[in-house]
């Protein structure tokens, strides 16, 4: 790649900014070493090797490496038998650490969504004995732990019980008689050697060796004959813990270099890894997408910023190049973003070619150029008396010599810096050498002839960038297709030049010149028009995106809703109704325990019953959903359920004025209300209404009522018995004795029978609707 596009480009300032996203200093230098590669196959490789690590940035949040050193120096020491320093041997245990974090945090469940990352984190070998086997001896760079052997525990343990000894000794003498000979109490050390302070005319008192005196010579540092020995014995255990140290440093040292091959893969893979999450975190940064890369030489940019501007002031570039037209020149009034547009265009083909994301949206294609060339700027050389106009030519002379059809030049202000007419013949020249060989090619220019050269010649376009002359700022829009206007005339009017003297100025003009401009300037009025219009109807139908997702998820909770309070009634009817068969076991199986038939027992086990059935009622209501009947959806004939007791029943009547109607249950007829029935088809179908009695040998089935009709009266008396006995243990309160109206002779024994039953509460004729004289309602205890 050409190295001068490269400085000119400022592809050097994305090399600084990924370096700060690396952890390590060799994942820097890594960064540093980066350029653009030179096939295609590589282009895409270091693409999606970015994308696997941006994948893995945005699912955990964070980097799942762990800072390391490059230790590639102490390796080579290592394999050539040389012992390591501690601070060595502590680094390549933090290398070791940390391939065994990004193994464990990389080789999980990534493999089909990062393989290439996954791939080379299953490479990593954690060695995790040497790691712990360092880790374990060395406390610090200065420190080696006791555990490191055995032999360095006991000799630390004799220096240990030296040095109680030499202190207790000095501490005898610096409070014993000798005390008054001590310029203090205070035991110190001097060359390795516990000593005391005495004073300089004592000296002769305290016998010992002088290891220092003070500053002015009043006191001596003397060890005293007493601890000498005790002192030698300590210098002795001493030199031995060095000896020690020395071998375990030794030892280590050559365990790494029997594993060096090993540790030196862990840090390239490391190192590699290192430069990936770099590439991921300047893309996440950026807000970069992966571009499309292309053999076809076309250049397709979609919203495409500048990375070196700030994000709040840079404008999207949308631009395309190679198909339909291979050059293209862009005008328009200094300071409107020509020269950025041309730097864009060169930088992103040249981060997309590294392998790098460019900040853009999805849609954006770069072409795989074998070089890019740059001619921007001012590079006037005084030393070398080289003009503006003669360095530009310098380097154009240089760009036409190498370029060739798969590369892609740039050319600032091309033919500016000397006269116009002999520049834009130049510029034009140049841009048909271009065209001839096929070479992608962006030019800015403010030449009208080169505007007019795009207009007519096939293969080369127009565009322009956009200026606000009512506040005199640009836009930095790129506009392809449309030549751009200086509108120098325009500019200076609203800084103030006379209208008369712009007026002079426009007589100078040829009347082709000023048809032209004005052109110009209408293309350039009716496109920014259509653009408005452009970005309010994409806006609109952006809300309408939004109202139809927001409508959408509206929808979705509420659904969820109505599925949430259906299985909550049906979670909770279905504990209500095992509750109904526990205490009814229950019940029952106190009444069969009940050796005597105890009036006050059998009452609590009626009211416990009645208050299982009211709660078991009361759940089955609360456990409805919405099927309540509407005066509307009643019928004559219709089947319905009663929702007091989920009995059958048929509509007999229309609503009346009360929103009641005639209704048959059996033989039973009644008014009810209409919110008080239930459709048919919601519920299990029944014949009658039942109620299950569990009486440990099974259940069975209570019925509301009991038909002795066309029985004898005997016959029909030991029937009304069971059934009560039978009602009694099901918990019913209410039941129906169905005789029939006939001679009266029946109902008349069955009523004086009742009387005195002792299950009996209350007897009465049933109402109208119930029956009337055809039945007895009993009520039972």
């Amino acid at each position: 790649m050409n190295q001068k596009a490269l400085r000119t480009l400022e592809f050097n300032k994305i090399i600084e900014q990924l370096k700060t996203y690396a952890l390590t200093e060799p994942g820097q230098q890594r960064c540093a070493g980066l350029v653009p590669y030179g096939r295609i196959e590589q282009v895409e490789r270091a693409q999606h090797e970015t994308e696997e690590a941006l994948l893995v940035l945005l699912r955990r949040g964070d980097n799942p490496l762990i800072p390391f050193k490059d230790i590639s120096g102490w390796l080579s020491l290592a394999r050539k038998g040389s012992t390591l320093p501690p601070r060595a041997l502590l680094d390549t245990a933090e290398l070791l650490r940390a391939a065994a974090a990004s193994r464990n945090a990389l080789v999980r469940d990534e493999e089909e969504r990062t393989p290439q990352l996954t791939a080379l984190a299953s490479r990593l070998a954690p060695l995790r004995p040497l790691e712990r086997a360092i880790s374990d001896a060395l406390i610090s760079e200065e420190e080696v732990a006791d555990t490191a052997s055995a032999q360095l525990a006991d000799i630390r343990r004799h220096m240990r019980q030296c040095n109680e000894r030499i202190r207790e000794r000095l501490q005898a003498i610096a409070h014993g008689s000798s005390s008054k000979y001590l310029q203090d109490s205070l035991i110190t050390m001097r060359n390795g050697r516990y000593v005391l302070p005495v004073r300089q005319e004592f000296r002769s008192q305290v016998p010992g060796l002088v290891h220092d005196q003070s500053a002015t010579g009043a006191t001596l540092f003397i060890e005293p004959m007493a601890v000498v020995e005790a002192g030698n014995e300590l210098k002795e255990w001493q030199a031995k813990e060095r000896v020690e140290i020395e071998r375990i440093l030794a030892e280590l040292s050559a365990n790494v270099g029997d594993q060096a091959d090993e540790v030196a893969e862990n840090l390239e893979i490391l190192v590699e890894m290192d430069f990936r999450f770099a590439k991921a975190a300047l893309a996440r940064r950026q807000r970069a997408i992966r571009p499309q890369i292309n053999r076809r030489g076309y250049l397709k940019f979609v919203k495409v910023r500048h990375p070196l501007i700030p994000d709040e002031v840079v404008v999207p570039c949308d631009l395309w190049l190679g198909e339909g037209f291979t050059t293209l020149v862009i005008t328009g009034p200094n300071t409107g973003g020509k020269t950025v547009t041309l730097k864009t265009v060169g930088l992103i083909t040249l981060m997309a070619l590294a392998g790098l994301h460019v900040p853009g949206q999805l849609g954006t294609q770069v072409a795989m150029f074998e070089r890019v060339f740059a001619d921007i700027g001012d590079e006037q050389s005084i030393e070398q008396s080289l003009s503006t106009f003669s360095s530009h030519m310098t380097n154009i002379v240089s760009i036409l010599e190498e370029a060739g059809k798969e590369d892609l030049v740039l050319f600032d202000e091309l033919g500016a810096g000397t006269d116009p007419t002999e520049g834009a013949a130049l510029a034009q020249a140049i841009l048909q050498r271009m065209l001839k060989l096929g070479i992608r090619c962006v030019a800015t220019t403010h030449y009208s002839e080169l505007k007019a050269f795009a207009l007519a010649t096939p293969g080369a376009e127009n565009a322009s960038v956009e200026f606000d002359v009512a506040t005199l700022s640009p836009t930095y829009r790129l506009s392809i297709g449309v030549p751009g206007k200086s509108n120098a005339f325009e500019i200076s009017r609203r800084l103030g030049l006379s209208d008369r003297l712009i007026a002079d100025a426009q007589e100078l003009l040829s009347k082709e010149t000023l048809l032209f401009e004005d052109v110009i300037a209408s293309a350039q009025d009716q496109r920014q028009a259509a653009q408005r219009e452009r970005e309010q109807a994409e806006a609109a139908h952006q809300e309408s995106l939004r109202l139809k997702r927001e409508v959408q998820e509206l929808h979705r909770e509420m659904a969820a809703l109505r599925e949430g309070a259906r299985a909550k009634a049906r979670d909770e009817a279905k504990r209500i109704v095992e509750k109904a068969r526990r205490e009814s076991a229950a019940v029952l199986e106190e009444l069969k325990n009940l050796k005597a038939a105890d009036p006050n027992a059998i009452n609590e086990l009626r009211r416990r019953m009645r208050a299982l059935g009211d709660e078991f009622s009361g759940g089955l209501d609360s456990g409805a959903t919405g099927d309540e009947l509407s005066a509307q959806d009643i019928q004559v004939n219709m089947q319905v359920l009663l929702a007091v007791n989920n009995a059958p029943a048929t509509v007999l009547s229309l609503p009346d004025a009360k929103d009641e109607v005639q209704v048959q249950a059996g033989i039973l007829k009644m008014r009810v209300p209409v919110n008080q029935l239930r459709p048919a088809s919601q519920q299990r179908a029944q014949k009658q209404t039942v109620v299950r009695a569990n009486t440990g040998a099974g259940e069975r089935s209570v019925k509301m009522e009991c038909d002795v009709r066309g029985m004898a009266l005997d016959e029909a008396m030991a029937a009304v018995d069971n059934y009560l006995d039978s009602a009694t243990l099901a918990g019913l309160h209410e039941v129906f004795i169905i005789h029939g109206k006939g001679t009266g002779t029946l109902r008349a024994g069955l009523r004086t029978h009742l009387k005195r039953h002792h299950l009996v509460a209350s007897q009465r004729a049933g109402k109208y609707g119930e029956g009337e004289t055809g039945v007895t309602v009993v009520t039972l205890k």
